[in-house]
């Protein structure tokens, strides 16, 4: 089971522009053209930051969401969070689809290696609000 961010652009000074492809056992999902602006409520290597340093836990279910990628994030016993990742690329035709998968990582390093890594895949293209 794996999720992979790819095909990076930037489509001005604001934005960024990134597939996503979720893949697990008999399911294989791409999601082209997701996009954040920095005017979005978080930029996701940020929510995922803040979910590392919060690494002894949290009660609740928090979510990022930007386009039509939402990341679903929870704490659960033994240190670790489930991130669910659901792609749904059209919210209103009679054809839609979504899919999700959860992963898991030990909260803390693995959670902020996460992080590392998408900070350097997504850095944030311009002036911060």
């Amino acid at each position: 089971m794996s999720i992979r961010l790819h095909d990076r652009s930037f489509p001005d000074e604001y934005g960024i522009c990134f597939a996503v492809e979720a893949r697990a056992q008999g399911l294989h999902a791409e999601l082209p053209g997701t996009e954040m602006w920095v005017w979005d409520e978080a930029w996701l290597p940020d929510f995922i930051s803040q979910l590392a340093a919060d690494y002894r836990g949290w009660a609740d279910e928090r979510t990022w969401q930007a386009n039509h990628l939402t990341v679903r994030a929870t704490f659960h016993s033994g240190g670790h969070v489930a991130l669910t990742w659901q792609l749904q690329p059209w919210v209103s035709r009679s054809d839609a689809w979504q899919a999700s998968i959860t992963t898991w990582l030990e909260g803390g390093e693995q959670m902020s290696n996460l992080a590392a890594d998408l900070r350097e895949f997504l850095p944030n293209p311009g002036p911060t609000k």
